[in-house]
């Protein structure tokens, strides 16, 4: 595969495969926010549109991924790796915020199922993304031959399994990440280095409180 090759590859990963994983965050945001407002829900001590705040940096890395040009493949990436900084910080602020809901208040437990399924699903995505961007380079490095491996997948281990050609992409980042969400620990890839195993224990961590403080209590509030 030529350079050109290469930067169409990673132009269309982005635009049609990165960007629509984006925009599945956005209506969930969104619809969380409408739901909210419809139902008088409010996000401790945020009003209901706080959710719509949330969405702004979502927004803009969806933007950004669906207009990815291929002159300005490398410039884009360090934008969206910032961009999803911020979605993982915004989000872990909506987790804080539904944990301090869970001490001062009494919210039904529909509303923290919803809630918390809406926080578990940006944080598998987001970081699903976040892997995809760092790990070797990011995916235009990924197409022009893994020269630094970060995470080992099996097809590494074992290049016979693997289709001519094969590197990994977003959604093999997802799997690991949403496997990562629910059985704290890799399964199906493991991270080589420092870098990813601290972003993935600290996805775990985000995991851990949205999956058993919250979905835990909205079960016993629901018996």
């Amino acid at each position: 595969m030529d350079e050109a090759s290469e930067i169409r590859e990673a132009v269309r990963e982005a635009r049609y495969e990165a960007a629509p994983a984006v925009a599945l965050i956005l209506l969930v945001q969104i619809g969380l926010g409408i739901l909210s407002d419809r139902a008088g829900w409010t996000l401790w001590v945020f009003p209901w549109w706080t959710w719509i705040v949330l969405t702004l940096p979502v927004a803009g890395l969806f933007g950004l991924l669906a207009m990815t040009e291929p002159t300005e493949t490398v410039r884009h990436r360090r934008t969206a790796l910032l961009l999803l900084a911020v979605v993982v910080a915004v989000n872990a602020i909506a987790l804080f915020a539904l944990v301090g809901s869970l001490l001062t208040q009494t919210p039904t437990g529909p509303e923290l199922l919803v809630k918390a399924v809406g926080v578990w699903f940006t944080n598998v995505v987001t970081f699903g993304l976040l892997l995809w961007e760092l790990d070797g380079g990011g995916p235009l490095a990924r197409s022009r031959g893994r020269s630094r491996i970060e995470m080992q997948f099996p097809q590494d281990e074992n290049p016979e399994l693997a289709e001519p050609g094969w590197y990994p992409r977003l959604v093999d980042y997802v799997y690991v990440s949403l496997t990562n969400s629910i059985a704290f620990s890799p399964t199906d890839a493991m991270p080589l280095s420092r870098r990813l195993k601290l972003v993935m224990a600290l996805e775990t961590v985000v995991s851990v409180a949205a999956t058993l403080l919250v979905a835990a209590r909205a079960v016993n509030v629901l018996q």
